[in-house]
């Protein structure tokens, strides 16, 4: 699909710092995927921009530049692309999208954020890569109004090397923008919100009787690579596409940036994740649990208490040498982790202290706060596959089409070094391309 105009305009894509994405598209077999905070109008956050001008000027400056990055997200012609803070309640924005990608070959998806927020998300993929088999909506319709996008699609030619008749072609993709953290409360809705999420993927996957494939999460998710939602994507076996890349471990997470946000503050929360269909996957529930705990565990250790201090700490009401219920509920309350709209529902406090009380005996000793609750991971490792299993959908011998990472780019460049251009002015957020090729892989199980 349009390669040979793809190769006249390398010069002109180049000058706006995608040139290697650009080779890597023209590679055969590879696709490519562009996530992009675009900026709704609603929050009027860029510097450059004088917050006092009129209403229609500034509307007009807006609409320019999303001609602009129309015209930039043209030249790089990426296979999906997804965007977030779209202006779905102005008619004239929507319909300068609609015309221009559909005229590029894309189908698109547009949802509004729930209680008329006035910005949302919209998904385009190309026809020439793509059959969509199938398009949800995940409405939250809880505090943040957040919503997310599923589309399941089926990769079509020129995908040769991968196409014989036992390998499944088919893949998930997802777009989303999470809460924005405006104080450590938000934290437990922000998880909730990429819980619902995995469990809705998950049910899709079981309701449709399908086997692992291949999972692309895309997004603005308001959370650095030191966050718990971080930390939770890869406990479920995500990864990081563009660390992927650029062969980043977990623990570099100064060495890129992708927003500036309203504090002046710049960080790293853009991401399109990775789950290919042969990684390890943990029971979601349990890297659930394990994510709460380490909230848990990072108040604590906050307050400077070691190990033993926060075992004392919690079974500070018992004259026993161990914690009640009523003390974990209680130090639950203290570190902020319930008492409020979006805390911890009775029945997850339940879920989590059933699952710390090894011998249910209705209390915890210290063995017992170590393995569950200090280090909950260790202690999974060893019991992970006890619970049941998709014995009745999984084929483990089955080949299926998964994904290696060719590429991936952030623009502005000066991102890809931990700092921020001053006259950057499309948006606050850079945006990130990466570029896949398909390779044949067997199906891993579900650990449960």
């Amino acid at each position: 699909m349009g390669r040979k105009n793809r190769g006249t305009t390398k010069g002109r894509v180049s000058r706006i710092g995608s040139y290697a994405i650009a080779s890597s598209i023209d590679e055969p077999n590879s696709i490519s995927c562009t996530t992009f905070n675009i900026l709704a109008p609603i929050y009027k956050r860029l510097n450059h921009e004088d917050q006092s001008c009129r209403e229609s000027d500034y509307k007009a400056n807006w609409l320019s530049r999303n001609h602009r990055i129309l015209d930039w997200l043209m030249f790089e012609r990426s296979s999906i692309i997804c965007l977030q803070e779209f202006w779905v309640g102005n008619e004239e924005l929507v319909g300068m999208y609609d015309q221009r990608l559909e005229d590029a070959g894309y189908i698109n998806f547009k949802l509004a954020r729930t209680n008329n927020r006035g910005d949302g998300l919209l998904t385009a993929v190309h026809k020439d890569y793509f059959r969509v088999i199938a398009h949800r909506e995940l409405l939250f319709n809880d505090f943040g109004d957040r919503v997310a996008q599923l589309l399941h699609v089926e990769l079509i030619a020129p995908f040769a090397q991968c196409r014989t008749n036992n390998v499944r072609h088919e893949m998930l993709i997802v777009n989303t923008h999470l809460l924005f953290p405006h104080d450590s409360s938000f934290s437990m809705e922000r998880l909730r919100q990429v819980y619902k999420i995995l469990q809705y993927v998950e049910s899709y996957q079981k309701e449709n009787k399908l086997n692992p494939l291949p999972i692309i999460l895309c997004g603005d998710w308001n959370g650095s690579k030191r966050g718990h939602i971080y930390k939770f994507l890869r406990s479920q076996g995500f990864v990081s596409s563009y660390d992927t890349a650029h062969q980043y471990t977990d623990a570099d997470a100064q060495k890129w940036v992708s927003h500036r946000n309203h504090r002046g503050n710049i960080c790293g929360v853009d991401f399109i994740w990775l789950l290919n269909p042969n990684s390890y996957r943990k029971l979601l529930k349990t890297s659930w649990r394990n994510a709460i705990f380490g909230m848990f565990k990072y108040q604590l250790r906050r307050a400077l208490l070691t190990e033993k201090d926060a075992f004392a700490f919690l079974k500070a009401d018992s004259d026993g040498d161990y914690i009640t219920y009523a003390g974990f509920c209680e130090a639950l309350r203290q570190l902020n982790l319930i008492g409020h709209c979006y805390g911890l529902s009775a029945e997850e406090i339940k879920d989590l202290w059933l699952k710390a009380d090894i011998d249910g005996n209705g209390v915890l000793d210290y063995d017992e706060f170590q393995q569950r609750v200090w280090n909950p991971s260790r202690s999974e490792q060893r019991d992970g596959m006890s619970d049941e299993s998709w014995d009745d959908v999984v084929n483990d011998k089955e080949e299926t089409i998964g994904f290696s990472v060719k590429n991936a780019v952030l623009f502005p460049t000066e991102a890809e070094k931990g700092t921020w251009p001053e006259d950057y002015s499309l948006s606050d957020h850079a945006k990130l391309t990466v570029v896949f090729s398909p390779v044949r892989m067997l199906c891993c199980q579900l650990s449960r």
